[in-house]
C-alpha cells in the first residue's frame, strides 16, 4: 500500500509539469559572488542575457531556488521564471509569473513578467521579449509556443507573493 501511495504521489508530481516556488521562504545565501551578481543584473535584459549565456535547459520534476539554479546551471521554465522574477524584484521591478496551460499538451509553461514604464514585457526561459503591452492576456496571445499549432486554454498570473491576480480562458 505504501508503495502504491508513493507511486501515485510521484505520478502526480511528474504529470503536473513545471510549477512555482514561493520566494517568501528563500533566504539569501552567504555567497559573495551570488550577491554581487544580484547587484550586477539590474534589468530584465541583463538577467535574461545572463541566463542565456550561463544556464542550460533541463526539465525536471522539482523546483529550484534562484541560488540552486545559479549553482547547478541547469533548469526548466519555472526555474528561469523564478530566477528572473527574483532578480528583477530585487531592483524594484514589479514582477509576475504566468502559467499557461495548453490544449493537447500535458505540461504547462511559465513566463516571468516585468512591469517597465507602466507596460509589461516578459521572458521565456532565457529570452527577453519586449512587447510593451498593458495587459496579461496579450502576453498569452503573443507568446509563441515552440510548436506553432498549439492552442492555449487558460493562463494564471501570480504576483511576487504568489497570490493569483488574474486568470484568463481562451474562448
Amino acid at each position: 500500500m505504501k508503495k502504491l501511495i508513493l507511486t501515485l504521489i510521484f505520478l502526480l508530481i511528474f504529470l503536473s509539469g513545471c510549477g512555482f516556488y514561493s520566494l517568501d521562504n528563500f533566504t539569501l545565501p552567504d555567497d559573495r559572488e551570488f550577491i554581487a551578481l544580484i547587484q550586477e543584473l539590474d534589468t530584465p535584459e541583463k538577467i535574461c542575457q545572463y541566463m542565456l549565456e550561463n544556464f542550460t535547459f533541463e526539465p525536471h520534476t522539482f523546483r529550484l531556488t534562484p541560488y540552486q539554479l545559479y549553482v547547478t546551471r541547469k533548469g526548466d521554465c519555472d526555474d528561469f521564471s523564478i530566477f528572473g522574477v527574483f532578480f528583477a524584484n530585487r531592483h524594484n521591478y514589479e514582477t509576475y509569473q504566468m502559467a499557461i496551460f495548453y490544449k493537447d499538451i500535458r505540461y504547462n509553461h511559465y513566463l516571468a513578467i516585468y512591469k517597465e514604464n507602466n507596460k509589461y514585457n516578459f521572458s521565456d526561459n532565457q529570452s527577453y521579449i519586449f512587447v510593451e503591452t498593458t495587459n496579461f492576456r496579450e502576453i498569452a496571445d503573443r507568446y509563441n509556443f515552440p510548436l506553432r499549432d498549439v492552442v492555449w486554454l487558460k493562463y494564471i498570473v501570480y504576483n511576487y507573493d504568489m497570490n493569483i491576480i488574474e486568470q484568463g480562458i481562451n474562448p
